[in-house]
């Protein structure tokens, strides 16, 4: 696949699942996870992720100090799954605040895009990793019963993927 192509694929897989977990590093070396919503539901040229946040909160102040990020998304009606490894910065960006505010986004900021507390959240997507499983519930069963039955190994149960 092509970077292009490889974009296009982790988008698709991300798209419609409604949160993902970013998971932060506090100073404390601990980790602390909170579900946010993507903001963009295309890749862009700079293969970034983008959501909104508080200025004032946890994750603004965290990513100022270590800025290594986590984002894992999960649909599990889609049998879908991605980890987004990645490098955090709040952006000062008025139109691409403007380009992604929506009327969901009001419930958090009333302000709107002029809110002194919003915060845009860029995640640069460094490293990516996937499991697209294709299969129907039934043939998934059949495949995991024959396997077990067998002995055999569990293969071909969708597709898994790095990307860099």
């Amino acid at each position: 696949m092509t970077m292009t192509s490889n974009r296009d694929k982790l988008f698709d897989l991300i798209k419609d699942t409604r949160f993902g977990m970013l998971t932060h590093r506090h100073g404390d070396g601990q980790l602390h996870s909170h579900p946010l919503t993507t903001q963009n539901k295309k890749g862009d040229e700079a293969s970034t992720l983008y959501f909104f946040v508080p200025r004032d909160g946890d994750i603004a102040k965290h990513v100022a100090s270590d800025s290594s990020v986590n984002v894992a998304y999960a649909n599990t009606d889609a049998d879908s799954y991605v980890s987004v490894t990645g490098e955090a910065s709040l952006l000062e960006d008025t139109a691409k605040k403007n380009e992604l505010f929506n009327p969901a986004v009001k419930a958090w900021f009333p302000a709107g895009v002029t809110d002194p507390n919003l915060g845009l959240l860029a995640v640069k997507i460094l490293d990516a990793e996937y499991w697209d499983v294709t299969d129907s519930k039934m043939v998934q069963l059949f495949k995991i019963a024959k396997a077990a039955v067998t002995g055999a190994p569990l293969k071909d149960l969708g597709e898994h993927k790095k990307l860099a």
